[in-house]
C-alpha cells in the first residue's frame, strides 16, 4: 500500500472518529445527567454521577402521566405517518402516470409550498380552526393529525414522485393486459416496488412527528391529550428549571425514537441510495 493511500485512510478514520464523538457526546451527557441531582448537574455536568439511582425516572413517569402521553404520541405519530405514506404514494403515482398540464401545475405548487415556513401560517391556522371553527377544543388530536398530513405530504410526494418515475411503464402495461385495473396495478405491482423509499419516508416522518413540539403545543390544550414533548413543560418554570427531572424526561422521550432510528437506519440508507441510483 502506498504512503499516500495510508495517509488518506488514516485521515478518513480520524475524521470519522471525531464525527462519531461529536454526535455521541450529547447523548452521553444526557444519560449520565439523568441520574444526577440538580446540584450535581449544575456543579459538574461532565462528570459521572456519584450515585446511580432510578428515583428520578420514577418521579418523571408519575408527573408526566407517562402512559397517557406515550399513548397520545404513539397514536398521533402512527396514524399520521401511515396516512402520509398512503396518500402521498397514490398522489405521486397519479402525477407521474398522468402528466397533464394541470397535474404539472399542481406538482409545481406542491413543491413550492415546501419553502413556506410554518411560522407564517401558524396564526391564521389557529385563528381559523380555533376561534372560528372551534375544532381545537372539540377534536384536537384528529385536527393535529390532519395538520401533519397537510404539512408532511409535500416532501413525501416529491420523494415518491422521483422514485416512481424510475419504474418501467411496461411492467404496469403487462399487469393491465392480465386484467388489473389502475388500483390493482398500484397496490399489487407498484407499491411493493416502493418498499425501500416507503420505509425511508415513514421513518423520516416518524422522527419529525414524534419530536415535534411547536404544532402540538398550539393544538393540544389539555393534559389528557398532550404528547411527550409538550408534557415536558411541567418541569420548566418561569424562573428555574427542575433539571433532575427534565433531563430524565428528555431521555425517556428520545429513547423510543432513537431505538427505532438505530433499527431502521439501514433501510433509510438503502432507500436513499436506491433512489439516487435510479
Amino acid at each position: 500500500m502506498s504512503t499516500r493511500r495510508i495517509v488518506t485512510s488514516t485521515f478518513a478514520y480520524v475524521i470519522s472518529i471525531i464525527a462519531f464523538v461529536a454526535f455521541i457526546f450529547p447523548f452521553f451527557l444526557l444519560i449520565i445527567n439523568s441520574f444526577k441531582s440538580n446540584g450535581e448537574i449544575l456543579s459538574s455536568p461532565f462528570s459521572m454521577p456519584t450515585h446511580w439511582s432510578f428515583a428520578h425516572f420514577v418521579d418523571v413517569i408519575e408527573k408526566m402521566n407517562f402512559l397517557v402521553t406515550f399513548k397520545n404520541t404513539f397514536v398521533i405519530t402512527t396514524i399520521s405517518t401511515l396516512l402520509i405514506v398512503f396518500f402521498s404514494s397514490m398522489t405521486a403515482y397519479h402525477l407521474v402516470r398522468k402528466p397533464t398540464r394541470y397535474n404539472k401545475i399542481f406538482f409545481t405548487i406542491l413543491v413550492a409550498s415546501m419553502v413556506i415556513p410554518f411560522q407564517s401560517l401558524m396564526i391564521p391556522l389557529i385563528y381559523i380552526y380555533g376561534a372560528k371553527l372551534q375544532l381545537i377544543d372539540s377534536m384536537p388530536i384528529p385536527l393535529l393529525i390532519i395538520f401533519y398530513i397537510g404539512f408532511g405530504s409535500a416532501l413525501s410526494i416529491f420523494i415518491f414522485h422521483g422514485f416512481i418515475k424510475s419504474i418501467p411503464v411496461e411492467i404496469e402495461e403487462a399487469a393491465r393486459i392480465d386484467g388489473c385495473n389502475t388500483l390493482q396495478t398500484f397496490f399489487i405491482i407498484v407499491l411493493p416496488m416502493l418498499k425501500p423509499i416507503t420505509v425511508t419516508i415513514a421513518i423520516l416522518n416518524v422522527l419529525w412527528i414524534w419530536n415535534d413540539y411547536l404544532l402540538p403545543s398550539l393544538i393540544l390544550n389539555t393534559e389528557d391529550v398532550y404528547t411527550m414533548p409538550v408534557q415536558m413543560k411541567v418541569f420548566n418554570g418561569t424562573y428555574m428549571n427542575n433539571w433532575e427531572l427534565l433531563i430524565p424526561a428528555i431521555f425517556l422521550t428520545v429513547l423510543p425514537i432513537l431505538i427505532m432510528y438505530i433499527i431502521g437506519q439501514k433501510s433509510i440508507i438503502n432507500g436513499v441510495m436506491q433512489g439516487s441510483i435510479k
